[in-house]
């Protein structure tokens, strides 16, 4: 059985990842604190759900636009110190945010600014914590480092918004954006605690072997893209997940899920959100043999296959039940897409374990953030575009056969990836090549 659990291993072997995880693990329950209590407060304020949509742009804009610049920032510059600038200013708008709500100002507008400020930190912060990882850690651990740290991301993803709502009952929108701020200084401690860690020049750097390490801008951002573009296992990696969010990401459709097809309304939208963040906590739990899986490209592929199968069975069970409107909760039905939702959930954590582990091991040290910033966009921006391919689709044929279609052809599309990228099924993480 412990053979099955998560290892601990590197919570073991290094005091810096492990007081790195802690403080991030518990940062981010405070972070989806503030996600779900900003949504909140600006449809207190508004009364309008595109209100709320709106946030969601001015998050995903920052975060796509300094992505890039963000990772090419972290290899230019020592990473605990790009990591703690970055972390200061996320604290810095997590207080400003509790300060608006403590003094009830009440405008829109200056929490979307905010909102903006906090997305652009972290799509410079993001890039840099990640690319500090593999100098803490040998590469072997990487899978297990990786699981932990995914297991810590939907533990906050499951608690954070079940504490948002409690704060915001018990207390208003000033307790709950407080607690952020004071969890978040358990990620600036564990930050500062860090060594330096300035980017190394030893490795491969097929661009430009012998020049000397340049300002952050546009070439060197380039750079990083052109090294991307030659390199196919990981920008194969970059690809699946594409393939994954864009074609068949079905968060879009659980409202619809919970008022027309299932009954139950927003609770049972709260229940399926449940489900998929459940699988990705169980995955990570029994996370243990995935340290002696090799085959890491072929691994991923098997496990979106199995998103895949799981989002289409979803989409079946939506299709049998028929658009009816039930006054009542279908209860067996409900379970089936449960079960379909807990798998998505569990195999996409698998991916994301495997794709970013091929990431931090087979990238060249030096351009590693530039990488970094790559995979923060594909990861922000699949599920915003996978939402409103989905969401057309609904639109054209209901939701039901928009999922069964959205999961066919993810499949069809990830294989033809697998074929014509053989080496990328080939990948074998005891000599990894990018």
């Amino acid at each position: 059985m412990p053979r099955l659990l998560a290892d601990l291993t590197p919570l073991r072997v290094s005091p810096d990842f492990r007081r790195l995880w802690w403080g991030l693990g518990i940062s981010s329950i405070g972070t989806q604190v503030t996600v779900v209590a900003v949504g909140l407060q600006v449809y207190e304020l508004t009364g309008s759900t595109l209100a709320v949509g709106t946030l969601g742009a001015f998050a995903l804009v920052p975060l796509v636009v300094l992505g890039l610049y963000g990772g090419a920032l972290v290899d230019r510059h020592d990473r605990r110190t790009v990591s703690l600038l970055a972390s200061l200013v996320l604290w810095a708008v997590t207080l400003t945010i509790a300060l608006q709500a403590w003094l009830d100002v009440g405008s829109v507008n200056l929490l979307y600014g905010l909102v903006a400020v906090q997305s652009a930190a972290y799509a410079v912060n993001n890039p840099a914590r990640t690319a500090i990882v593999p100098r803490l850690l040998p590469a072997h651990l990487m899978p297990a480092a990786n699981a932990l740290q995914t297991l810590a991301w939907n533990v906050a993803l499951t608690g954070g918004p079940l504490l948002a709502s409690a704060l915001v009952l018990a207390g208003g929108f000033g307790w709950a954006y407080t607690v952020d701020a004071v969890a978040f200084t358990v990620a600036l401690w564990a930050t500062w605690r860090l060594p330096q860690l300035p980017p190394q020049r030893e490795g491969f750097d097929d661009v430009a072997p012998a020049a000397p390490r340049r300002a952050a801008g546009l070439r060197s951002v380039l750079e990083g893209l052109r090294y991307l573009a030659t390199r196919p296992n990981l920008r194969t990696s970059f690809v699946v997940d594409l393939c994954a969010m864009v074609l068949a990401f079905p968060r879009v459709l659980w409202p619809a899920a919970g008022l027309v097809y299932l009954g139950g309304g927003a609770g049972t939208t709260g229940i399926l959100a449940a489900a998929f963040a459940a699988g990705g906590i169980l995955a990570t739990l029994f996370s243990g043999p995935f340290g002696h899986v090799h085959r890491q490209g072929r691994a991923i592929i098997w496990a979106i296959s199995a998103w895949a199968v799981s989002v289409a069975l979803f989409g079946v069970v939506l299709v049998l039940v028929g658009r009816g409107h039930p006054s009542g909760v279908l209860v067996g039905a409900l379970a089936v897409a449960c079960v379909a939702l807990t798998l998505a959930g569990g195999t996409d954590a698998v991916s994301s374990i495997f794709r970013q582990s091929i990431l931090q091991t087979a990238a060249p040290d030096h351009l590693r953030g530039r990488l970094q910033g790559v995979f923060i966009v594909v990861v922000a921006g699949g599920p915003r575009l996978g939402e409103l391919w989905l969401g057309a689709q609904a639109s054209w044929f209901t939701e039901g056969w928009a999922a069964v279609v959205g999961g066919l052809t993810c499949l069809a599309a990830l294989w033809l990836v697998a074929w014509r990228t053989p080496r990328f099924w080939r990948y074998d993480a005891r000599t990894p090549e990018p």
